[in-house]
């Protein structure tokens, strides 16, 4: 079974054709339709090109929901749904913290969750995501108001105005590789030195290249990572048939509650093959954090899925 892995057009390290929405800045539907058909109509040619009849689909974050939303559109393609740590489940306040993504270090899981295979989750295990989300929350609560809110408003005006945090990057010429370092060294600071490095140059390079994609997520996502058409209220109209594999990290700072209740109202559905998954020891970035967790549940993932389907992994 072929394996791809893919960027997103106008992401990583694909081609950065210039994006443009035409829909009014007041019709958040027809927004979110443009931008997402900016990229699933270009894999859908990818596909096409490729002579792919059928595609296992397994993306992380915000690849999770534009996974997503290729199967509503091109259901007839998709054999398989895996989301891991998809960005635009919920549909509102949630527990997600997404201040974690920039401020937290990445830890290695402990010895004890490296070995415990990934199973499917109960309320229990959403539960104790969500305990430890509020715990960090409150934490990021007792910094100075005054200076939090202002920081959060100038977010807010830029993300609503169509600015792109790379933007800020791409002006800020010699301090860019300072601003980019600031992150990876400590989200990748118990990697081995050289992938480090190696992430480190990766990362600024696709920070700097041209903007393309990244002007679609204020499209597709409100201020704070929810989405404006959340995909919990969309799962229902994905095929019966379709199996749907929702994936968090034990410590993920995105809420999972969101893929619990679109398990629920798959299931209602009559989708009896869904689930949600958490990785023991694992952040937002599961294959990093605890990748032998991840390349289990993958295998597993493929080995169920069609004979003869396409694997295409899309990672953010």
């Amino acid at each position: 079974m072929p394996v791809y892995l893919l960027d997103w057009i106008g992401m990583g390290r694909s081609s950065r054709p210039t994006f443009k929405v035409t829909a009014k800045h007041t019709d958040t539907r027809q927004r979110v339709e443009q931008a997402e058909t900016f990229f699933l109509d270009a894999l859908e040619e990818w596909r096409t090109t490729m002579g792919i009849q059928k595609m296992t689909l397994i993306g992380h974050s915000l690849g999770g929901y534009l996974c997503t939303a290729y199967a509503l559109k091109y259901p007839q393609n998709v054999s398989r749904l895996v989301l891991l740590s998809p960005a635009g489940v919920n549909a509102g306040p949630d527990t997600s913290v997404p201040e974690d993504e920039l401020q937290r270090s990445r830890t290695n899981p402990d010895p004890a969750d490296v070995n415990k295979e990934p199973q499917v989750a109960g309320k229990a295990d959403v539960d104790a995501v969500k305990k430890e989300q509020r715990e960090r929350a409150s934490q990021h609560e007792q910094q100075p108001k005054q200076k939090e809110t202002l920081t959060r408003r100038l977010f807010i005006h830029a993300w609503e105005a169509g600015y792109s945090p790379f933007g800020v990057l791409r002006a800020g010429g010699p301090w860019a590789p300072m601003l980019v370092g600031r992150y990876s060294s400590r989200r990748f600071a118990d990697l081995d030195p050289q992938h480090t490095r190696d992430l480190h140059h990766y990362l600024l390079q696709i920070s700097l290249a041209r903007g393309s994609g990244e002007y679609a997520l204020s499209h597709i996502l409100a201020p704070m990572a929810h989405a404006r058409l959340p995909l919990e209220y969309r799962v229902n109209k994905l095929p019966k048939n379709l199996p749907v594999t929702f994936v968090y990290g034990g410590h993920d700072w995105m809420d999972p509650e969101g893929g619990n209740r679109s398990v629920k109202r798959l299931r209602e559905a009559g989708n009896m093959a869904s689930k949600l998954v958490i990785i023991p020891g694992a952040g937002h970035h599961v294959y990093l954090d605890n990748p032998d967790g991840v390349d289990k549940l993958l295998l597993k993932e493929m080995d169920s899925a069609t004979r003869g389907s396409r694997v295409t992994l899309t990672m953010r």
